[in-house]
Parts: C-alpha cells; sequence; structure tokens
C-alpha cells in the first residue's frame, strides 16, 4: 500500500565533490546511485587517512567551481566542463586547474574517477520543503537550500527526518525509482559556506547542532533503480 506525501521540486547532481553542481530533469538511479553524482573528486596526495579527499573544507572557494557534464546522459564517459568563479570554462582535467586548487589549498592534489560514486556515507540525499522551512524558521533567516548539496528536493508539508527506515516511490510504479531511506545526515563546516558568494557564515552551523541535533536531511540507498523526475509523485510504501 502506498500514499503520496509530496512531489519532487529538485533534482541536483555533482559530478566533482565539493564542487557545485548541474540541475536535472530526470535522475537515474542505479545501483550505485544518481548516474555521474560524486564520479570525480581531488584528493590530498600526501594524505594517507581514510578521508583524504580535498574538499571545501581546505578551499572553500571550491563550492564557486560550476561542474557538468559535457554529454549529460553518459557520465561514466563524459568530459567534464568546469566554470571558475571568474566565469572562465576548462576541462575538468586542465593541469591549471588543479595548479589552481593546489596552490589554495598549500599542497600536492590528484583527479581521480571513481564510477560508482564518491560518497561520505550513503548515496542519495533528501529534503523536504517542511524540512529546509523548519531550519529557515529557528536560524531567523532565509538560506539556500544548496548549501547542503542535497539530490532530491521534495515539496512536502511532512520532514524528511520522519521517513527513516521507510520506502519512498518516484513516478509510476514501472519505471520509478525506489529508495530506502536510513540515517539523518550528519552535518559539517561546509553548510557554512554560501555557494554563491563563497562568503562563510559559522552560526547556519550552530543553528542546525542546537536545533537539530547537527542533522539536516536524510540519506538513503536505492532499493530499485529506476528513474526520478522533476514534479514526480512522492509515495511512501508502508
Amino acid at each position: 500500500m502506498t500514499r503520496i506525501v509530496g512531489h519532487v521540486r529538485a533534482l541536483n547532481r555533482f559530478p566533482v565533490k565539493s564542487m557545485a553542481g548541474e540541475r536535472l530533469d530526470v535522475a537515474e538511479l542505479d545501483w550505485q546511485g544518481i548516474e555521474g553524482d560524486r564520479q570525480y573528486a581531488f584528493v590530498r596526495a600526501a594524505n594517507g587517512t581514510r578521508f583524504p579527499w580535498l574538499t571545501a573544507r581546505e578551499v572553500p572557494a571550491m563550492v564557486l567551481h560550476r561542474a557538468r557534464f559535457d554529454d549529460p546522459a553518459r557520465p561514466k564517459t563524459s568530459a567534464v566542463t568546469v566554470e571558475t568563479p571568474d566565469g572562465t570554462t576548462v576541462p575538468l582535467r586542465d593541469p591549471l586547474l588543479k595548479a589552481q586548487l593546489e596552490a589554495a589549498a598549500g599542497e600536492p592534489a590528484a583527479l581521480i574517477q571513481v564510477a560508482r560514486g564518491i560518497y561520505d556515507s550513503m548515496p542519495v540525499s533528501i529534503q523536504t520543503s517542511a524540512g529546509h522551512a523548519a531550519l529557515e524558521a529557528a536560524h531567523g533567516d532565509a538560506l539556500d537550500i544548496m548549501r547542503f548539496r542535497i539530490n532530491v528536493i521534495v515539496e512536502s508539508d511532512v520532514p524528511a527526518a520522519e521517513w527513516r527506515g521507510r520506502r519512498l516511490a518516484f513516478g509510476d510504479e514501472e519505471h520509478g525509482a525506489v529508495v530506502q531511506c536510513a540515517d539523518p545526515i550528519a552535518r559539517c563546516v561546509i553548510v557554512t559556506i554560501d555557494p554563491e558568494t563563497g562568503a562563510k557564515a559559522p552560526r547556519v552551523l550552530r543553528t542546525v547542532a542546537q536545533d537539530f541535533g547537527n542533522r539536516y536531511g536524510i540519506y538513503a540507498g536505492p532499493a530499485r533503480p529506476g528513474l526520478i523526475r522533476l514534479g514526480d509523485p512522492v509515495r511512501l510504501i508502508d
């Protein structure tokens, strides 16, 4: 038995970890997550830890670099173009881009590609309009939802945290994707960085921590591959 709990308001894919991504009309969910999401990452070449990624923690301006696939339908083989903060477009593999990131980080870096996606925890992130509105109310200011780097934004009166442990189905029953919702997402300093200006606002993380137990949005994993389309009804599977 299912019931509609909302509609897909926005879909986002991030070709390069920690860089700005691209809006989608249709997302293809496979067993590893949304095709092309977090497929590339820069790593700190001298870092031998379990978290070697070069991210906006080290270089806040990474969020101002906009990455997109040249062939959006074939992300595993497509080249990637990056628009830098000054408006220049360069190939992701341009040595000058790597050199600029290394200079900003103060350490050597390398670019890697992993077809299954380079995730901190789980492959799909979901938030609802109600969940984001609650954060804005607690914070006392409007907040660009893109600072939270959510894959699927659902127009719904239900906070995403209420779907923990439940399944969500998107679109039609034959071709639509199904996800298994897991835990709310623990947040870090990256949410303090404005995705349009790069300016830091530490109070954002304080609000998330103090009012929401440092959780915003919810993780999910693929339960059935399929498509997620903009405007799709979102059904809770009971």
